[in-house]
């Protein structure tokens, strides 16, 4: 007997409010990822402390969409409540290095660091961190808009969580 095939994924376009709804959209971006073929994700967040990364279908869907020829970026001031908190992303980060890229950015506040999820197909920012609350969706408009905060950072950025640590 064959597997039900996963149904697809539409991302919403809009407004959203509150930290389940957000922790949804990053669930559903990922599972869109992997059945969209999304040959890059961009990741930005001052910690990703109440990112769902530490979830099975997360990691799930990650590992769906990790083929050959991908890249997955990450922006962040630090990565401590990541190593700390979210274990099973932590492993498969270390499996996927190759197309994984850790930055950090150290120059912006906390609460100036956007909160965002960047692709080709689909983007998200986080506007309120503390009500959880921002817009998404595929509007080229938004997309281009996320992508130049997003690379204007990276330019400031220097590497950052490596895969693992070297000990002499």
């Amino acid at each position: 007997m064959r597997p039900e095939p996963a149904s697809p994924v539409v991302l919403p376009s809009g407004r959203f409010t509150g930290r389940e709804a957000f922790a949804q959209l990053v669930r559903n971006a990922l599972m869109a990822a992997a059945q969209q073929n999304w040959r890059e994700i961009v990741f930005s967040d001052a910690t990703f402390e109440d990112w769902p990364l530490q979830e099975r279908a997360v990691v799930d869907s990650l590992q769906a969409w990790s083929k050959s020829g991908r890249r997955f970026v990450m922006l962040a001031s630090r990565y401590d409540v990541v190593l700390r908190s979210q274990a099973r992303f932590v492993s498969w980060r270390k499996k996927w290095d190759h197309i994984i890229e850790c930055r950090v950015c150290r120059y912006l506040d906390s609460t100036d660091f956007p909160s965002a999820i960047w692709s080709p197909a689909w983007a998200l920012r986080r506007l309120d961190l503390f009500h959880c609350a921002g817009v998404c969706g595929a509007e080229p408009e938004r997309r281009v808009r996320i992508r130049e905060t997003l690379d204007e950072m990276l330019l400031g950025s220097s590497p950052g969580f490596p895969a693992s640590t070297l000990g002499l």
